[in-house]
């Protein structure tokens, strides 16, 4: 009963969000009861917007080369989705060779055939690629609403699918941390219902008419057109889009003479081009680097090794080298992202090779042989560059250096390094796999401001520091940095018991609700620890358990971490849980109980026990109930911030709430 009431209130909370989201938007209309009720003013969001929504490693039909790429967010059980399947076949055929599609998976709560059916699909991808992939993407919505296990295995029959690893894929789960990636993604653009579009980048909602499409791929292909004349490749058009592009939704600033609720009279004009951001990135003695240590210009590079785009970018790196003989040193850190699952193992065989001296060497290989990262070919590569196969298997499988990768990760996290490949040329931030000429671009700028540093004098081993700082300190503030209009305040409810870190009395405020399997929630880690690092008593982090319905471990880890919180352990376990992301599970909750010297009987017969669901369902209701469907979300003294937002970001919103005080 416990777990059925806890579904009815995701439900209930995601309808609410759902169903509000509607009438605000102007596709639901309320009567007007007596005279007209006075709203606050509502943010806008820009409609002009080009929101970050990468497409490696997911399914593609169309030429690299289109100067349109439309992302389709979408969920098989959803009739409006299948209601513009067939304005997207117009689409194509109106703009041949231009238009290039990708799929995000949103398969939603209340559609219990969703899942399997995206299951489904990825699994034909498995068997036959992308081809595989639209094929029975197009079946599936041809056969919708009847999505049973009968019709999809008759859909995979048809296709040419293997049918039994169908249904061994639907029955296991496979592929399921693959659209719980996507689901993140696009929730953390504003993007929550379905269908959804992406028109390189920018956002329509919902089953539009065809005219709805073609007005917004008109203005995309001019744009993209004029891209291309200035010099851009056409294989490169959505990459230099998306390096613009915003990581949440954005939205138009207040016009204090409009009517509340109002939307602008006017479109918003072109965002103008973004600053060169610079932030401090410290390295160790022993971080794998190629070039000279005293080198004029340090890259520091935090990359993937299954991510494509960081293959890509290799090539490039070594192109820079050839172009500066001598000035140029490359400093590798990890950045393994959650959705690649061999990522993590293949930088733990990278740390091995390194501890006997040969990263580069292993490095080389792994990229290489990208599509083949399993173990038994990655001790083949160990083997074939003469390492110590013995001891290079004990670190791998003891997991040796994952403390160190995570250390990569979480510096990557605080510096802005969210997406790989992510490089700093003297701390100067540059984002994905940008082509020759950009980094050379940068590199000369670069080279020239460390030459009038030096003032003629050679650089030693302490130089990067020197050139590092000297950027930092004269860069301009990022205007990822300027907070936004302040929003509504929220009254969030505190229990006297709510896990607390900081000075229980510090004027400012932090609630933070969160998710133990959230891949973003992860990543705001390492941004809340620098915010009390720089304010010290001033701030407070208040925790909220919202755990999402498609995180199968969530629920069962916020049991764990309020089990912990019992015996006066829960930010121990959370450091724990979130350190373990990819491998919880019950038994990992027991070993980290263990480690953090909690008294298992206790904790065993607390999480067995269920009781802490209701204080969980207690906070979901609250998150419903103040705005905070997605994860992370965070209100500063009642001020809403949603996402794995930078520091500069999140200490503007704080040092405005500090100047009230």
């Amino acid at each position: 009963m416990r777990h059925v009431s806890w579904i009815i209130a995701l439900v209930i909370g995601f309808s609410v969000g759902f169903f509000s989201r509607g009438a605000l938007d102007g596709r639901g209309a309320r009567p007007p009861a007596g005279a007209p009720m006075q709203r606050p003013a509502r943010p806008v969001e820009d409609a002009r917007a080009a929101y970050r929504v990468p497409v490696d490693d997911t399914p593609l039909r169309g030429s690299a080369d289109a100067l349109v790429t439309i992302v389709e967010s979408s969920d098989f059980e959803c009739p409006f989705c299948k209601r513009v399947g067939p304005t997207l076949k117009q689409l194509e055929e109106a703009y041949p060779g231009k238009l290039r599609f990708s799929f995000r998976h949103n398969p939603l709560p209340f559609h219990a055939r969703a899942l399997p059916a995206a299951i489904a699909t990825e699994e034909a991808r498995a068997q036959g690629g992308d081809a595989k992939f639209w094929a029975m993407h197009d079946k599936l919505f041809e056969l919708a609403p009847a999505l049973d296990d009968a019709s999809i295995e008759r859909a995979a029959q048809e296709v040419g699918l293997d049918v039994a690893k169908v249904k061994e894929a639907i029955a296991s789960g496979k592929h399921k941390e693959r659209i719980q990636r996507d689901q993140q993604l696009v929730q953390s653009v504003g993007a929550p219902a379905t269908p959804s579009f992406f028109v390189n980048g920018r956002k329509i909602a919902g089953a539009q008419p065809l005219e709805a499409f073609r007005a917004l791929v008109d203005e995309e292909l001019k744009k993209a057109e004029a891209l291309v004349q200035r010099g851009t490749p056409a294989s490169q058009v959505y990459a230099k889009i998306m390096e613009g592009a915003s990581p949440r939704p954005v939205f138009l600033p207040a016009d204090p003479g409009q009517p509340a609720g109002a939307a602008p009279v006017a479109p918003s004009p072109a965002a103008p081009a973004p600053a060169a951001l610079y932030r401090k990135v410290p390295l160790r003695p022993d971080d794998p680097a190629r070039g000279p240590a005293d080198a004029k210009l340090t890259v520091v590079l935090f990359s993937d090794f299954q991510c494509p785009f960081c293959g890509r970018v290799e090539p490039t790196l070594k192109q820079l080298e050839e172009a500066y003989p001598g000035q140029l040193r490359i400093v590798w850190k990890h950045q393994p992202l959650p959705m690649h699952s061999d990522a993590m193992p293949a930088a733990l065989a990278a740390e091995a090779a390194r501890e006997q001296g040969k990263f580069w060497q292993l490095h080389d290989k792994l990229f290489e042989n990208q599509r083949a990262l399993d173990a038994a070919t990655v001790a083949g590569h160990a083997k074939a560059i003469g390492l110590d196969t013995r001891k290079f298997e004990q670190a791998v499988q003891s997991k040796k250096y994952e403390s160190r990768i995570q250390e990569d990760m979480r510096l990557g996290s605080s510096v802005g390094a969210n997406g790989t490949p992510t490089l700093f040329f003297n701390c100067r931030q540059v984002v994905g796999a940008q082509p020759l000429e950009r980094m050379r671009a940068v590199a000369d700028e670069e080279l020239k401001k460390a030459d009038a540093l030096l003032k003629g004098a050679k650089p030693d081993a302490r130089f990067y520091d020197r050139a590092c700082d000297a950027n930092v300190a004269a860069a301009p503030v990022p205007a990822a940095a300027q907070a936004p209009a302040p929003g509504p305040v929220q009254k969030v409810d505190v229990r006297p018991d709510d896990p607390v870190r900081g000075n229980p009395k510090a004027p400012v405020t932090i609630v933070l609700f969160s998710d133990f399997q959230c891949p973003f929630c992860a990543r705001v880690g390492p941004t809340l620890d620098e915010v009390q690092r720089t304010y010290g008593d001033k701030v407070k982090v208040v925790w909220k358990h919202q755990p999402l319905p498609f995180h199968q471990q969530a629920l069962p880890a916020a049991e764990a971490a309020e089990a912990a919180r019992e015996q006066g352990k829960f930010w121990q376990m959370h450091d724990k849980l979130f350190a373990s992301q990819r491998e919880l599970s019950p038994d990992a909750f027991t070993r980290i109980a263990r480690e953090i010297g909690l008294d298992s009987k206790k904790f065993q017969a607390s999480v067995q026990s269920g009781k802490a669901r209701a204080r969980i369902q207690q906070d979901q209701q609250l998150a419903a109930s103040v705005g905070a469907q997605g994860t992370p979300t965070m209100f500063v003294n009642g001020e809403r911030v949603v996402g794995a937002v930078p520091f500069e970001q999140l200490k503007a919103v704080i040092d405005r709430q500090l100047a009230k005080r």
